[in-house]
């Protein structure tokens, strides 16, 4: 299969010759079929007959027109695969552009990649289904959009309209409504507030007649605080029986499963950041309404989307006995699709939007991102940091941004004329957080001198907080093994503004990073003299002297070994014990041997197999690559003799048992017989000795004694003992 590329230089605007992008083809192990100047418009038909040779594997250098160049090259039959790829935002549209060549390359050795492993789906389920929740006016206003498209259901939460004379759709009303699900499989309930139950009323207008205090009207909803209570609508209902004062309130509760809900009214029934698919709650705004009725007239039939996650229970470290260790895919999940369950969590797919956040605050690789995996992931990195340097690049930094915000906020910065630097090397994420230290440290591995992790102010507020935690740990790791100023930075947007603002606000922190040196004799990225510099917070970082060639993998604690171990191998002040704070995943834990009883309750708890015993004698070890600071041995520990101390040992002896405390076997004083460990009993005989049973010396002098000999103590001091009668 032959591999062809087809760059065009977007009507002159991209400053690159032919030369110079077929050059950059060949590093990325590709051949420039043809270069355009406007392959979307006059040259349209040059693509279609330079199309090459037969079972292609097409790369096209643009993406604003992906559509209509699909559509040519899928009617070639020499078209294996195509595939669209971004180089005018990402390097051409750049005051840098003349020296992108080495990051075109690596542009174009990305594009040529093939796709990720496919995984797992989870499957929705949705015949359409629809409640409408909000005051009448909004709700059957909105109603009656949907009611030709989907099965429409209405739940009033107050009468400020007339109900219509033909029921095209079932209407109820209600309060204290609660909502939970997700598409195809949600569950409402409410209590019925009002005495009349709309979904029985006829709207034979009787009550409305028969009310003396004009308290009820076409809503068909009595108004309390005109009645009276005379109750004459109650007669006036009949057999019908629609009105009853005795069943609104607690005693209504009401409630029923739905496919989808539209949340009119101004409350919130989901308290997480991201609600799930399937729920709408556009307000007041008349587009955002719009845009919800467009969609959920879709949403009927078989839906899928990708798994996102994969879940080892085994090592899990959320709670062993219940006693809770680590809880941060918890705290940090923005849909609740996480939850604690026994000793482990559970994670409801249906929920999961792909963020991937537990997966990077993980400690022990128990929850894994796979869509992409890290090794598809890394394969990427590794392929563009390693072509970028063979093209000529130098100080390559990535900028890890999310497929949506975060990609518009690049467009928007290139369209500007500033563009990112010639050595930023975008990196797409699905969201910003699903790549984390593993991913980040093995940058640097590969000849990386930064990291970026562009975020926007629309993500949940605790992925920056979590995202911050873990840059602070590869930045000290980093520090210490003295790679001066590389360092992973989180791009933050400056606050303010709403809506529309967002985009270009994300853009101006872009830009405010991308700022011009005030140096007189700037360092060339690429090898060329921009005058720019990428600040972000501090000037080029030290790469490391020979970049790794091993891939990373989605074992995460494995991941992070190769990488320690290849910078610290080039490490510019290699330090083996690096110090870090409170909640890294790497640490050792303290044993208070005066405390400690051997009891060895630590080791049940330990999920991680960092804590063990010796079979062959009474010692507690410890391996420290394997203990993630989860805690649980602090918090199962009896005598509180535990402590965790965070730190990140690179030496051997990390990867060997060493032993945490050990204690002496103290015998028993008649027989001689092994009875526990000393500090195990004298713990027992401190604990008993003021008990009134052990008053006497020679009742606490027995608990010394295995349990065959205090019964024969105790029988040759009572009375002379018959052996006949002595069992065992």
């Amino acid at each position: 299969m032959s591999r062809e590329v087809h760059l065009c230089s977007c009507n002159r605007t991209i400053a690159q010759d032919a030369t110079s992008l077929s050059e950059a083809a060949k590093f990325a192990g590709a051949n420039v079929a043809k270069t355009y100047d406007a392959m979307c418009q006059y040259e349209l038909e040059k693509l279609s007959a330079h199309l090459g040779a037969d079972n292609a594997d097409v790369a096209i250098a643009c993406t604003q027109e992906s559509r209509l160049l699909g559509e040519v090259a899928g009617d070639s039959p020499k078209v294996s695969t195509i595939r669209f790829f971004n180089i005018r935002e990402k390097a051409g549209w750049s005051s840098e552009r003349n020296f992108a060549t080495p990051k075109i390359a690596a542009l174009i050795a990305e594009a040529m990649l093939p796709d990720p492993q496919p995984t797992t789906q989870v499957s929705y389920s949705s015949a359409g289904e629809t409640l409408i929740i909000g005051r009448t006016r909004d709700a059957l206003a909105m109603a009656d959009v949907l009611k030709e498209s989907v099965r429409v259901n209405v739940l009033l939460t107050d009468a400020d309209a007339e109900l219509p004379s033909q029921r095209d759709y079932p209407v109820v009303s209600g309060a204290k409504i609660a909502v939970e699900g997700w598409l195809g499989a949600f569950e409402a309930s409410w209590q019925q507030a009002n005495p009349i139950d709309l979904d029985a009323c006829t709207r034979c207008n009787a009550c409305v007649k028969a009310c003396p205090e004009n308290a009820i009207d076409f809503s068909y909803q009595i108004d309390l605080d005109k009645c009276k209570s005379h109750r004459a609508c109650v007669a006036a209902c009949g057999e019908v029986n629609a009105i009853d004062f005795a069943r609104a309130g607690a005693a209504a509760s009401r409630g029923a499963k739905f496919d989808v809900i539209l949340n009119l009214s101004d409350q919130s029934f989901f308290t997480q950041h991201q609600t799930p698919q399937g729920y709408f709650s556009p307000g007041s705004d008349p587009i955002a309404r719009m845009k919800a009725l467009a969609e959920i007239a879709t949403l009927k039939g078989e839906f899928e989307k990708p798994k996102f996650f994969n879940y080892k229970s085994n090592i899990c470290a959320h709670s062993r006995n219940k006693k809770t260790g680590c809880t941060q895919c918890i705290d940090v999940c923005s849909t609740k699709a996480i939850s604690p369950k026994g000793d482990h969590i559970e994670v409801t797919p249906q929920l999961c939007m792909g963020c991937g956040a537990c997966t990077t605050v993980c400690p022990s690789g128990a929850l894994t991102y796979v869509y992409p995996r890290v090794a598809d992931f890394g394969a990427r990195m590794k392929t563009m940091l390693r072509t970028f340097a063979n093209a000529g690049g130098r100080d390559a930094t990535v900028l890890f941004h999310d497929e949506g915000a975060g990609a518009r906020a690049i467009a928007a910065l290139a369209r500007s004329g500033e563009g990112l630097p010639a050595r930023a090397l975008p990196m797409a994420l699905h969201h910003a957080s699903a790549a984390g230290i593993d991913v980040w440290l093995g940058a640097f591995a590969y000849g990386a001198t930064g990291v970026q992790v562009l975020i926007t102010d629309d993500i949940a507020p605790q992925y920056e907080t979590a995202l911050k935690a873990q840059a602070d740990v590869a930045n000290t790791i980093l520090a210490a093994l003295g790679y001066q100023d590389s360092r992973v930075t989180i791009l933050v947007p400056p606050p303010g503004g709403e809506g529309a603002d967002r985009r270009e606000r994300v853009a101006a922190q872009l830009e405010g990073r991308y700022a011009h040196s005030p140096s007189p004799q700037p360092s060339p990225p690429g090898g060329g003299g921009s005058g720019l510099e990428w600040l972000s917070g501090s000037p080029r970082g030290l790469a490391v002297r020979e970049p790794a060639t091993f891939n990373l993998t989605n074992d995460k604690r494995g991941t992070l070994d190769a990488v320690f171990e290849h910078l610290l191998r080039h490490a510019p002040t290699p330090k083996p014990v690096i110090a870090l704070s409170k909640g890294a995943p790497y640490g050792e834990i303290k044993v208070n041997a005066d405390k400690c009883t051997m009891c060895l309750a630590c080791v049940g708890s330990c999920p991680e197999g960092a804590l063990a015993d010796n079979p062959e004698k009474p010692q507690l070890r410890f391996i420290e690559t394997k203990c993630v600071q989860c805690g649980l041995c602090e918090k199962t520990c009896p005598e509180s003799a535990i402590s965790l101390a965070p730190r990140l040992n690179l030496t051997a002896d990390a990867r060997k048992p060493r032993v945490l405390n050990e204690a002496e076997i103290v015998g028993c004083t008649r027989c001689g017989k092994p009875l526990g460990t000393k500090q195990i009993v004298e713990t027992m005989i401190g604990k008993l000795s003021g008990h009134s049973m052990f008053m006497d010396p020679k009742a606490l002098g027995r608990l010394r004694m295995c349990a065959d000999c205090r019964v024969v103590d105790l029988y040759s001091e009572e009375k002379p003992l018959d052996i006949r009668n002595v069992k065992g």
